[in-house]
């Protein structure tokens, strides 16, 4: 009933900062209508480095109490992180376009961010094809070392010279946008940040429903 409930709340909130996105907040200024984009792009990349900094969180967990529990968070957040990240690199690539003239720079920005893409990928592969109990192990220590990058991703636009635009909203922007613009932003960042929360718990569920059908043919095949 809970995850129903939050799958259910989370597609309200999504129609609803869609209505905002395309109905009430207006071109942005320098950017047009592809600066709407910034409404999807920016929750996504939230997201993502939440989902990261989960992953990171039960990998520490497993490596110390060695529960299955969180190596199937890790990986079930690790897989909607992923999602999450190849949105951002999509919706980046949509928006420079028609605001840098291509699709892709080698920017800081973009450069790290595909790196994390690359390293939690590798995370799952790891974990995919790695025999038990060694694969949830190395997965883990990929987990912990992979999210070294996140705050890179996040400071990127300070360290480096960037085309990429700093921090919209946050104690790091450089200028404060309008009421408008934060409202719709902070509503779809709620919305994107239940949708992980619903995918994540779903796919935990599935994932501990596996691993109990796993346990349970094993011990029938042992009776047998």
């Amino acid at each position: 009933m809970a995850t129903r409930t939050l799958g259910y709340l989370s597609l309200v909130l999504l129609a609803i900062a869609a209505c905002g996105i395309f109905f009430v907040a207006g071109p942005i200024a320098g950017e047009g209508d592809a600066g709407r984009i910034v409404y999807f792009h920016v929750p996504m990349a939230w997201v993502a480095f939440l989902a990261f900094f989960v992953v990171f969180g039960a990998s520490i967990a497993y490596l110390r109490t060695s529960n299955p529990r969180w190596d199937h968070l890790g990986r079930a957040s690790a897989e909607v992180g992923l999602i999450f990240t190849t949105l951002v690199l999509i919706t980046g690539a949509i928006w420079g376009y028609p605001i840098w003239g291509t699709w892709w720079s080698w920017d800081p920005k973009l450069t790290t961010t595909l790196i994390l893409w690359f390293m939690y990928l590798a995370y799952l592969m790891v974990r995919s094809y790695a025999e038990p109990p060694r694969g949830p192990r190395f997965a883990a220590v990929v987990g912990i070392i992979a999210f070294v990058d996140v705050p890179i991703v996040y400071m990127s636009s300070y360290w480096w010279r960037t085309l990429h635009p700093p921090p919209a909203i946050g104690p790091l922007a450089e200028q404060q946008p309008s009421a408008t613009i934060v409202w719709i932003l902070l509503l779809s960042l709620v919305a994107f940040t239940l949708l992980y929360v619903f995918l994540v718990r779903v796919r935990t569920e599935i994932e501990s429903t596996e691993a109990a059908l796993e346990e349970r043919g094993a011990l029938v095949s042992a009776g047998a």
